[in-house]
């Protein structure tokens, strides 16, 4: 994967750009996209950004039926200044990567990649609010898309990466506390599997824990471990803790 191959062909027509105040986490999609494809006798194509489109799929790809797939989560923010940052997309890439070898899927260099999706941002520079309270969210996505029933490391795939204006996740506001439901009978991640890689299948797995805690008035889902119920993660967020230890000293842990 080199970012020097990248051909670039935009969109000539253009979406209007939504009120930052009032968008909906996901919903509204940038005018360009990113997209590499990969074969095991090929190696990586050139990677291309050009208009949003639809994906066309063979339906027996391995990304339908055995979730041989990936993907990422980072923002771009417009500062005060003016100026268009990334937090950490380094991470970001270091974690993709890892993800791709636990799932199968072809890694790539991940400074190449990250040189792609900035370019990808700068194309897409007024999609980035103008705004404190709103940012762009960025999507990369690694999908094996090998026409095979067969429960297997596929022999092809495609990377791509989307984007999307996004404001606070919850309705509530970037500020506003949230509930958690802790229930020790689901388990989102346990030692020797998948939970420090960010796969498809932990999401999907998760939504029926989700529905429960709305159903008892909870926003989120506090996910535990083990008979001592060790706290491992929040669904769709970070998790800090912070207390007074028996010793009367603060400590805190994420």
């Amino acid at each position: 994967l080199q970012a020097s191959d990248l051909i670039i062909t935009p969109a000539t027509t253009f979406k209007e750009k939504p009120d930052p105040s009032g968008l909906v986490f996901g919903t509204v999609f940038t005018d360009n996209m990113l997209t590499i494809e990969w074969s095991m006798a090929s190696g990586w194509e050139k990677p291309y950004i050009k208009p949003l489109e639809n994906l066309s799929l063979h339906p027996a790809s391995s990304s339908l039926h055995y979730a041989v797939e990936l993907f990422e989560g980072m923002k771009a923010y417009r500062g005060v200044d003016g100026k268009i940052r990334l937090f950490r997309p380094t991470l970001n890439m270091d974690r993709m990567v890892r993800s791709a070898r636990r799932a199968t899927l072809p890694c790539f260099d991940q400074n190449e990649l990250l040189e792609c999706i900035l370019k990808l941002v700068e194309v897409e520079k007024e999609w980035v609010p103008y705004s404190t309270s709103a940012s762009l969210y960025i999507r990369p996505t690694l999908i094996g898309t090998e026409p095979s029933l067969g429960v297997k490391k596929p022999s092809k795939a495609l990377l791509y990466v989307i984007m999307s204006p996004v404001g606070a996740y919850f309705a509530g506001g970037c500020f506003s506390p949230i509930s958690l439901w802790a229930d020790p009978k689901y388990v989102r991640a346990w030692k020797g599997g998948t939970g420090d890689c960010k796969l498809g299948g932990n999401y999907g797995s998760s939504i029926y824990a989700q529905q429960e805690a709305m159903e008892f008035g909870c926003q989120q889902v506090l996910w535990l471990y083990g008979e001592d119920h060790q706290i491992t993660e929040v669904g769709t967020m970070n998790l800090f803790l912070y207390w007074i230890n028996e010793d009367g000293g603060t400590e805190k842990q994420t």
